[in-house]
């Protein structure tokens, strides 16, 4: 008895493995998969100027990586007793305007090292729906919780998102021509825009999306959105706000993620980082016992055996 319907999903090359430099912009749902990432010791960066839920925004980082544009006081401002930007997220946010422009050029700078050698950039698209502020007539990242009466707010077109995602690809093969680049849309649920109006901005970006996808050239897509509502496709997945997957949702995503991208030999070594980790983690009843002593000294072992193979693994 079938009990689910199930996205069919292939093996992908270049198939990540631990000497792989992976990148993961955008959503909340791109911090998920580069959690699972460190907890298995590979080499992630994730949204350095935090979390960034459309196209545009993510487009204006790179870009500005590319053409080592600085941020400036014009990209901060002032209010709820710290300095801000509607360019970044934020947990960037900081107490005093040097801070802040510093916060935002290091991030810059980082984003730039890590593009330069990235062999994988995964990027999640959350939502086409975008606030323009009226006064800089920017499109930010993030409103801050500034009045509404700030911002216009639109839907990007399959159109402007079509362009969007080209010059994204195009930014990211002037770092690296041979870039791998993975898209994927968000499975969180946008509903503050209103249910409908959530569908039509997923739909929009789908569209865009496989207009560009070019597996021969290095562009691929993950239906991680796919994946939550044809093969998962019950409320009991997500968190109590009924939005976002929860950790079950995440686990199963991201299994099929590692069956799509990742190799069987680096699997094998994804198990015992994850025995490693599991005993790391383990809490004795007596940490004092003689087995608990004898237990760290084995686990010590492999911690180092490993270490020396990847000294990039810090336990």
């Amino acid at each position: 008895m079938k009990l689910q319907t199930q996205v069919p999903l292939i093996k992908q090359s270049p198939a990540i493995d631990y000497d792989s430099k992976l990148v993961l912009l955008g959503s909340c749902f791109a911090e998920n998969m580069a959690h699972k990432l460190s907890y298995f010791k590979f080499q992630n960066t994730v949204n350095p100027l935090g979390v960034v839920f459309n196209p545009v925004a993510i487009l204006d980082l790179l870009t500005r990586a590319q053409q080592s544009t600085p941020y400036t006081e014009k990209d901060v401002f002032f209010s709820n007793d710290c300095w801000q930007s509607f360019r970044a997220h934020s947990r960037l946010n900081r107490n005093s305007e040097a801070e802040m422009i510093a916060g935002l050029n290091t991030a810059l700078q980082s984003t730039q090292n890590k593009l330069k050698n990235a062999s994988h950039v995964l990027l999640t698209f959350g939502t086409a729906w975008v606030y323009k502020h009226i006064h800089s007539k920017i499109i930010v990242a993030n409103c801050h919780k500034q009045p509404q009466s700030q911002f216009e707010k639109s839907i990007l077109s399959v159109d402007q998102l079509q362009n969007t995602f080209a010059a994204i690809i195009s930014v990211l093969e002037a770092f690296n021509p041979k870039v791998t680049v993975v898209f994927s849309i968000s499975p969180v649920r946008h509903l503050k825009d209103g249910f409908i109006e959530n569908n039509q901005s997923k739909a929009h970006l789908m569209a865009a999306l496989h207009s560009v996808i070019e597996p021969t050239e290095n562009i691929h897509y993950f239906p991680s959105y796919e994946l939550l509502m044809d093969e998962l496709r019950d409320y009991r997945f997500y968190n109590e706000d009924l939005v976002h997957p929860n950790s079950i949702a995440i686990d199963y995503i991201w299994e099929r993620f590692q069956f799509s991208w990742v190799d069987d030999e680096t699997t094998a070594i994804m198990q015992e980082v994850n025995q490693l980790q599991k005993g790391l983690a383990h809490k004795p009843f007596n940490p004092l016992a003689a087995a608990h002593t004898a237990f760290l000294s084995k686990l010590s072992v492999k911690v180092k055996v490993l270490e020396s193979r990847f000294p990039f693994m810090k336990f």
